[in-house]
C-alpha cells in the first residue's frame, strides 16, 4: 500500500511539474526586440528557376529567361493578438534580382519581439512614395537607377522585370520578350501581397525566424491570366499589363518557417 501511495505521489509530482513548465511557457514574457528574415526562392512552377533554361507555357511557347527583378516595399507583419508592425517606411523598400543572391533574403531588424502569424508587402512602389518627389525617395532612387528599375523619373519605377526569349510553332527563331509593370498613364499597377504563416515566426533577441517565400516566375505571363509573347513581345502598358498586374499578385506563397 506504501508502494502505491508513493507511485502516486511521485506521478502527482511529475503532473505538477510538467504543468507548471508548460505555463510558464504560455505566459513567457515576450519583450525587446529581434530581427526577422524574409528569403524569396524564385522557381518556375514545380521546377526551381534557373537562367536561360526553357521553360513551356500553357500557350505553347517555350521561354528562357535572362532577367528577374522586382520591387518589394511597405512590409507589415501581424502578430497572433492581431496587433501589426509596420516596417519603416525609410527602410521598406528593396530590390529582389535573382542575379544577386545576396538581395533574395530581406533582413529586417528591430522587429517588436512576438509571434507573428502574417506578413503584407507591396510590389513596387507605392503612388505616396512616388509622389514625395525625387528628394523624397531618399537613398531608394540611386539604387533604384544603378539596377535599372526605372524607365525615368518622370515615368517611374519598372516595379517588375521579366525579360528573355522565346520561341512558339509560329516562331521558330528565338524573339526577345519584355515584361516589365509599373505606372502607365492613370494607372499605377501597384500590387499588395498578404501572406499566412504555416507555423508562428517567433521574433526574439535571440530567435531570428527566416521565412522562406517561393515565387513562382511562370505566373507573371502564365497565371489566372494567360499573356500571348507571340501576339506581343513586349508589355509595358495598355490592357494586358493590368493582367500581369493581377499575375504577379498571385505568384508568392509561404513554403515554411525556419525558428532559430
Amino acid at each position: 500500500m506504501k508502494f502505491q501511495l508513493k507511485n502516486i505521489l511521485a506521478v502527482m509530482a511529475i503532473s505538477v511539474t510538467l504543468f507548471s513548465c508548460s505555463n510558464d511557457n504560455d505566459n513567457e514574457m515576450i519583450t525587446g526586440n529581434g530581427n526577422l528574415k524574409l528569403e524569396f526562392d524564385n522557381v518556375y512552377k514545380s521546377a526551381n528557376f534557373a537562367f536561360n533554361t526553357n521553360y513551356t507555357n500553357s500557350n505553347a511557347e517555350v521561354v528562357a529567361v535572362s532577367k528577374v527583378k522586382y520591387i518589394v516595399s511597405n512590409i507589415v507583419l501581424t502578430k497572433e493578438d492581431g496587433t501589426t508592425f509596420t516596417y519603416p517606411k525609410s527602410q521598406s523598400y528593396f530590390i529582389v534580382d535573382e542575379a544577386t543572391p545576396a538581395t533574395l533574403v530581406l533582413n529586417l531588424s528591430n522587429i517588436p519581439a512576438g509571434n507573428y502569424t502574417k506578413v503584407k508587402y507591396g510590389i513596387g512602389v507605392d503612388k505616396t512614395q512616388w509622389e514625395a518627389g525625387a528628394t523624397g525617395q531618399g537613398d531608394f532612387l540611386a539604387t533604384a537607377q544603378t539596377a535599372g528599375m526605372m524607365w525615368s523619373w518622370s515615368a517611374g519605377y519598372k516595379f517588375v522585370a521579366f525579360e528573355g526569349t522565346f520561341t512558339a510553332p509560329t516562331v521558330t527563331t528565338a524573339k526577345e520578350f519584355k515584361v516589365h509593370t509599373g505606372q502607365t498613364g492613370t494607372d499605377y499597377n501597384y500590387a499588395e501581397v498578404t501572406l499566412s504563416f504555416p507555423e508562428n515566426a517567433l521574433v526574439r533577441t535571440t530567435i531570428t525566424p527566416q521565412v522562406h517565400i517561393m515565387t513562382d516566375l511562370s505566373q507573371v505571363i502564365d497565371g489566372t491570366n494567360k499573356i500571348n509573347l507571340t501576339e506581343a513581345a513586349t508589355v509595358m502598358g495598355g490592357a494586358k499589363l493590368a493582367l500581369v498586374t493581377a499575375n504577379v499578385s498571385s505568384m508568392f506563397k509561404i513554403d515554411h518557417v525556419h525558428n532559430d
